[in-house]
């Protein structure tokens, strides 16, 4: 099947509260799409409407051009991971045994899929003594089951310790190499950064930023420091040649927007400035995420759940 996941002026309302407002974006084959935002921000409504979970309000949302219910055996095209929960007294192997009949596989698919995501020897362990990050291998060992071309997964990354991180971004990368497609949702960038292929940033509901994270880091700032002993002569070379990219200018220091180490050491140079610092460095790819949902002000997907449940 065509792996592409696309949501299509998404919009779901809760009584007043609007948790996801003409949401568009689409996730491809081959590669890895972090669907990012602050708590609050639609991800979790978005991801249960399209596992038709959630009923949109308006909108379409779609994987390889139909319905989550519309597919054919949908578990075996497309694997999903919210959290869930998992019955304490079971051990991870028969929590994988409740639901291989119901994606219509056999135990031996249990086995493998533990030993897929590093959980072989904790096969017959109790989920009740398992950590959050072993709940989370667990759980996306659940949604492997079916052999599905399609990865959806909600804050999969939580609770795992840096190896685990580091596991499941090469685990995400070589799934994506052979074709799959992964939406991967998380509130932290950083988190991910290194995982994913595009970005897709949402606040409050509503699109922000969709694009390759090449794209996105093109919208960092670059900028330059400069460090003097003429505090006088580094005042006056910035004032006169780059008045419009001042950061900061103090006592000696100078921090300059937009501007390349290059260009400010020539000039440095050319009005002979002796220089003890100039270091090129940059707004940080976290930073621009921010700038991107700083006016996050409300947990409108919490409350959304909220009435939801009450309705």
């Amino acid at each position: 099947m065509d792996g592409t996941i696309k949501v299509d002026g998404l919009t779901k309302r809760f009584g007043s509260i609007i948790a996801v407002n003409d949401l568009s974006f689409t996730a491809k084959p081959g590669r890895v799409t972090g669907f990012l935002g602050p708590n609050g921000a639609g991800k979790s409504t978005t991801l249960r409407a399209l596992v038709d979970l959630v009923r949109p309000t308006s909108g379409t949302v779609t994987i390889g051009g139909k319905k989550y219910a519309d597919l054919e055996r949908p578990a075996a095209q497309v694997g999903t991971h919210f959290g869930g929960s998992f019955h304490p007294g079971r051990t991870a192997l028969d929590h994988l045994r409740v639901y291989a009949p119901l994606v219509g596989v056999d135990d031996a698919r249990c086995a493998d899929v533990l030993d897929a995501v590093g959980l072989t020897e904790a096969a017959k362990r109790r989920v009740g003594g398992f950590s959050l990050g072993m709940k989370q291998r667990l759980g996306l060992a659940t949604a492997l089951l079916g052999r599905p071309r399609v990865l959806v997964l909600d804050e999969s990354a939580n609770g795992l310790d840096p190896a685990g991180v580091r596991w499941l971004r090469e685990f995400l990368r070589a799934f994506a190499a052979e074709g799959g497609t992964v939406l991967l949702s998380s509130h932290l960038l950083s988190e991910v950064e290194q995982t994913v292929d595009d970005v897709v940033i949402v606040s409050r509901g509503t699109l922000r930023h969709e694009s390759s994270l090449a794209e996105l880091r093109s919208l960092a700032t670059p900028t330059v420091s400069l460090r003097s002993p003429n505090a006088e002569g580094l005042r006056a070379l910035v004032t006169s040649q780059f008045a419009d990219a001042v950061v900061e200018l103090s006592d000696g220091f100078a921090r300059l927007a937009n501007v390349s180490g290059a260009d400010a050491g020539a000039a440095a140079h050319k009005a002979g400035l002796e220089l003890h610092e100039l270091a090129e460095g940059g707004e940080s790819l976290e930073s621009v995420f921010l700038s991107l949902t700083e006016d996050e002000a409300t947990a409108v997907e919490a409350d959304a759940t909220s009435a939801e449940v009450a309705a």
